[in-house]
């Protein structure tokens, strides 16, 4: 017999295999607006068949009320950000999403006790207890709580360092990895007291206790790891949505969560392989920490170019590389970039990208930054693709990349990146390095790059520069050169 509940769960089905194939999609570029397609489908169609299955059950006027204003509200909001958002500004705006999953988790395990262990003489509790099933719901709520608390402080944390509101070097807690175990066996052992025994004092102090973790979790893990922090608080906000799943009796919700878990932790695992970490290390820091006596050497002097020398020396060129970093985006010079490699191309030069898996703040960064600009997809490499290449190439630009492309990863074992794969541009006959000035990467570490013999910088800000560049390749056109 067609019902209104069968008709959902139906929906939620399809919902399911539109996310599904929305994950497929954003898989490559050339179908990334496909995937993304997929994904706002099967979200209406989720809240569609959500507002159905409401309506079905006869859901009070207020309820009703609160539902389509909540949407309402949340729609606008997210309208506005969508369209207010740099690319730049795109990571940390994520990591805030992510902290919402997991306060809703929070509040939806909340809700839980309150309406069942909380009410112990009330329907549900009764009907629970009557089928045996009370303890498993108690061990949802304080599993949905954990989880959500962790992501949420978590994704608040990423978010500022992410912004610079707060420094991105790690807080070094006396005994910081004793602590986040601590804290874990704690909460197991909080977790089966309060099947045995949910009290309401319990709850409070495990919703406390991850809220701590969550904060020194991420606040303890040094900046140069922060694209696995981004991957690793979106699989945390997946289980946190397939435990509220759980507790709502969603099962779209589980299995979109489980998804966003799943998809997460394996990305984050592809993160943790390109720089050549382990997930337990990252989880304990590493990255970031401030660098001994391995910074203090003196690496020499640098050399410095101007745009047009630079120009000259890529018109000459017969192979050219760009590796980008969030120098790239920050200084939002994709578009200066996308035109100098139409301009190289036309004169018959071979340009290519080197996309380093972690290059940004977030997985993908660069990527999303260089099709957004027009850049065709088939000149865009991943790391292991072109880094044989390099010796054979007359001209590198280095636009904003730092730790990525640093020797002392391969060179240098008691550098804090040592072991991390980089691109080694360093191969090539030139180097031409954009940055702002000598600091030091995001990682907080010195880069020997600067200082070597077929390196030179060019200072200030990326996009003028590369604006310089195309401006005098254009000229050089024009003279008939």
């Amino acid at each position: 017999m067609f019902t209104i509940e069968t008709a959902a769960t139906a929906a939620y089905v399809v919902a399911a295999l539109l996310f599904i194939l929305a994950l497929a999609g954003l898989s490559r570029h050339e179908t990334s607006r496909a995937g993304n397609s997929f994904g706002i489908a099967g979200m209406a169609v989720a809240l569609l068949a959500t507002i159905a299955l409401a309506l079905a059950r006869h859901i009070e006027p207020l309820g009703l009320g609160l539902l389509v204003g909540a949407m309402v509200i949340g729609a606008a909001i997210g309208l506005w950000r969508a369209k207010v958002v740099e690319m730049t500004g795109m990571p940390e705006l994520i990591a805030l999403l992510h902290s919402f999953v997991g306060l809703a988790a929070v509040l939806v395990g909340w809700n839980g006790y309150l309406h069942v262990e909380g009410d112990a003489t009330g329907a549900e509790a009764m009907q629970l207890g009557t089928e045996g099933m009370l303890g498993i719901h108690s061990a949802e709520v304080v599993i949905g709580v954990f989880i959500g608390a962790v992501t949420f402080t978590g994704s608040i944390v990423a978010n500022l360092k992410l912004s610079a509101r707060i420094k991105s070097a790690p807080m070094m807690l006396p005994g910081k990895n004793v602590l986040n175990v601590g804290a874990l066996v704690v909460f197991a052992a909080l977790t089966v007291w309060f099947v045995i025994d949910p009290q309401l004092w319990l709850l409070i102090v495990v919703t406390v206790l991850a809220l701590l973790l969550g904060w020194h979790l991420v606040a303890s893990i040094g900046g140069g790891d922060m694209p696995v922090v981004v991957s690793m608080l979106n699989s945390y906000s997946g289980w946190a949505a397939a435990a509220s799943g759980f507790l709502l009796s969603n099962d779209l919700l589980i299995v979109t969560g489980a998804l966003v878990g799943s998809s997460g932790a394996y990305l984050s695992y592809i993160m943790c392989k390109a720089m050549n970490r382990s997930f337990i290390s990252v989880i304990a820091g590493g990255f970031g920490i401030e660098a001994g006596p391995a910074d203090d050497k003196d690496y020499g002097t640098h050399r410095e170019i101007d745009a047009d020398s630079a120009a000259d020396l890529l018109a000459s060129a017969h192979s050219v590389i760009i590796t980008p970093g969030y120098g790239m985006a920050v200084a939002q010079a994709q578009y200066g970039v996308a035109d100098l490699t139409r301009k190289l191309r036309d004169r018959g030069v071979n340009v290519r990208f080197g996309i380093h898996p972690v290059a940004g703040r977030l997985p993908g960064h660069m990527n999303v930054l260089l099709a957004e600009a027009k850049v065709p997809y088939d000149i865009v490499l991943e790391m292991d693709e072109i880094n044989d290449d390099f010796s054979d190439t007359d001209v590198v630009l280095v636009i904003g990349a730092n730790d990525t492309v640093n020797p002392a990863a391969s060179e240098d074992p008691s550098s804090p990146i040592a072991g991390m794969p980089v691109l080694t541009v360093w191969n090539a006959n030139n180097v031409i390095v954009f940055k702002r000035s000598m600091a030091s990467g995001y990682a907080g570490v010195q880069n020997p790059l600067f200082f070597r013999e077929n390196t030179q910088m060019l200072f200030g800000d990326a996009k003028d520069r590369v604006d310089a560049i195309n401006a005098a390749l254009s000229e050089s056109v024009s003279a008939g050169h």
